[in-house]
């Protein structure tokens, strides 16, 4: 990845996580933008996310995530001088559930070896 393209990264990060904030649907929870991948003709974006909560509280925040994209968007162009603007889509981050996993998994482990 260029330099460049970890800067249009970054940038988008930033802009899409402080517009998140002044977003008034109550569906939106705890949610923090983890990382954005901008395609090589910067047509598309893919905006990973992590949310708390249940899963009807993650279903919410995935619904209103896709209903504020085209603001969303709009927010990113006012902010991000690109000669195009990706259209985005919204994925959920599976790491740190993935992180909890290993934990767990280490704990087992550890466990084991202290039983004789």
């Amino acid at each position: 990845m260029t330099e460049r393209m970890r800067r249009v990264n970054e940038a988008i990060r930033e802009t899409l996580a402080e517009a998140l904030g002044e977003l008034k649907d109550p569906r939106i929870g705890f949610v923090t933008v983890t990382g954005v991948k901008v395609s090589r003709d910067l047509r598309h974006a893919w905006i990973f996310y992590t949310s708390y909560g249940d899963e009807k509280a993650k279903a919410g925040t995935r619904a209103a995530l896709a209903s504020a994209t085209s603001h969303l968007r709009g927010a990113v162009g006012r902010q991000v001088r690109l000669k195009f603007l990706p259209e985005f889509e919204f994925q959920e981050d599976a790491t740190p559930e993935q992180g909890r996993r290993i934990d767990e998994l280490i704990a087992q482990l550890h466990q084991q070896e202290r039983q004789p």
